[in-house]
């Protein structure tokens, strides 16, 4: 009995030596991927990510995993706080405080996963760069361009002017064009970096908010017409020159993902347009908010490995996961650093949102 009890261990073993060997796991594993249901996924996004949706590379790592998006654009905090929802399986909007601002909306949201960083920067007319470094209001170090936050904002303050001040060609008092704040999402990060820059450097608290708002609502109220999207701002600083918008605040990955995209224009770019990293900044996290459980293939394809490093090398987002690294090697772009240090946080949100309704 015992012998016989030996050979069928060895038997079972043998076999299993076999299965092991012999069977493609990875042929089963595709099968089981193949036989997945396409999943319809509709969200609404902010818009810097839209030639990211669109490149085909992304769609091809989204087809892998079998999703179809209906996407939409949006303000991030638009998004958030205002738009009908019905039907939406996912937010995709451009900072964790909108993340706090759609639960307190009453947002269906069943959790959020971090799935970029995009540090705010300005970005600046080669002429205003000059006057800034002459100024000492902005300072080159390793090739990297930075601006004083806190100088930039007491020149906004005295209500210094473009020419006669500065010495450019440019009309009417410095101004640092943004976003609306009450709609998008660079807007509303540049209203709270002001507010803390306004507050002696420090994150504003709801205490703060009688001494800061005046300053950040006569800010504001001098702008004008600020466009709704990170994306338009942008794109009207290349096509409107230095006249209309002589520097912008936006995302860092706009530049690199518009020099990459165009390798036409990287020598005018490079002649033309400068980087710059106020010290200090804030960093906007780029959540997926998932309303319905629907929103999880996609949160599932994000995190792909490969798609990590073609939203990096193509488009210039800094990974939201751990253990992803960014070179600006691979980037082709000059002025970007490998790690941005000065950054502060943002008020909390329902500090922000009392800021932002201030704003109406």
């Amino acid at each position: 009995m015992r012998k016989l009890l030996g050979i069928l261990i060895l038997l079972a073993v043998a076999a299993g030596v076999v299965v092991a060997t012999q069977v493609d796991w990875g042929s089963l594993q595709r099968t089981a991927t193949a036989k997945q249901d396409w999943a319809d996924v509709k969200i609404f996004y902010g818009g810097e990510k839209t030639a990211f949706l669109t490149d085909p590379g992304v769609r091809k790592i989204l087809d892998k995993y079998k999703v179809r998006l209906n996407a939409a654009k949006a303000g991030s905090i638009e998004m958030a706080t205002q738009l009908p929802v019905d039907g939406v399986d996912c937010l995709w909007p451009s900072n964790q405080i909108a993340v706090e601002l759609a639960r307190q909306a009453g947002r269906p949201v069943l959790s959020d996963t971090n799935i970029f960083n995009s540090p705010l920067v300005f970005y600046a007319w080669r002429p205003v760069t000059e006057a800034f470094l002459k100024t000492g209001v902005a300072a080159r170090n390793n090739g990297v361009l930075t601006v004083d936050t806190l100088k930039l904002a007491q020149r906004v303050q005295q209500q210094k002017r473009w020419k006669e001040d500065l010495g450019l060609d440019v009309y009417g008092a410095l101004k640092i064009f943004s976003t609306d704040p009450r709609s998008s999402n660079s807007g509303n990060m540049w209203a709270g970096l002001l507010a803390n820059t306004l507050n002696g450097g420090n994150v504003v608290a709801a205490a703060d908010l009688p001494k800061v708002l005046p300053e950040v609502q006569a800010y504001f109220r001098a702008m004008g017409y600020m466009e709704h999207s990170s994306g338009d701002i942008f794109e009207n600083f290349l096509k409107q020159g230095m006249g209309a918008r002589p520097i912008i605040v936006g995302y860092e990955n706009q530049l690199v993902e518009f020099v990459i995209a165009h390798q036409e224009y990287r020598d005018v770019i490079r002649d033309k347009i400068d980087i710059l990293y106020p010290a200090p900044t804030v960093f906007a996290s780029h959540p997926l908010i998932s309303l319905t459980p629907n929103c999880k293939r996609l949160e599932d394809a994000l995190q792909d490995q490969g798609l990590q490093a073609l939203a990096w090398k193509a488009h210039g987002f800094r990974s939201g996961l751990l253990g992803v690294g960014n070179s600006p090697d691979v980037l082709n772009v000059g002025g970007i650093p490998a790690t941005v240090n000065q950054v502060m946080p943002l008020p909390e949100a329902a500090v922000m949102k009392r800021l932002i309704d201030a704003l109406e």
